[in-house]
């Protein structure tokens, strides 16, 4: 299982390498990135900056999906193997989804985060399977 807990631990860091991105990019969009009412601020976001933002909330939210899946799978004693492929996809689709949002590539971005949610329900299931 540790390939699938390095996994989680980098899926726990994407979003937070999408916030300082999206901050920089604030920054240099609207002049300042405003800590004081940021949420107010990112709603002033337009272009790659915004899809950065929301790129970032999907990445928290696939987190929750990707640490229950986890969970489950060591819970139910997954088959480590198995268990690693299905992480490694998940990861990998994740950093897609990502790239495919920032490049405004709707139907790749949709296509991975399909792949991701597969991934991610699969590992979830695998040590019942």
């Amino acid at each position: 299982m540790t390939t699938v807990l390095w996994c989680l631990f980098l899926t726990t860091l994407l979003p937070i390498v999408l916030a300082v991105t999206g901050t920089i990019m604030r920054g240099r969009q609207l002049g300042t990135a405003d800590n004081n009412n940021p949420r107010q601020q990112i709603q002033q976001l337009t272009g790659a900056a915004a899809r950065i933002y929301a790129a970032q909330q999907n990445a928290w939210e696939a987190l929750a999906v990707f640490t229950a899946a986890v969970v489950a799978a060591y819970i139910t004693q997954a088959d480590p193997a198995r268990a690693s492929q299905l992480a490694l996809a998940f990861v990998g689709f994740r950093l897609l989804h990502a790239a495919f949002y920032a490049a405004d590539l709707a139907t790749l971005r949709s296509l991975a985060f399909g792949g991701g949610l597969i991934s991610a329900v699969w590992l979830f299931l695998s040590g019942l399977l």
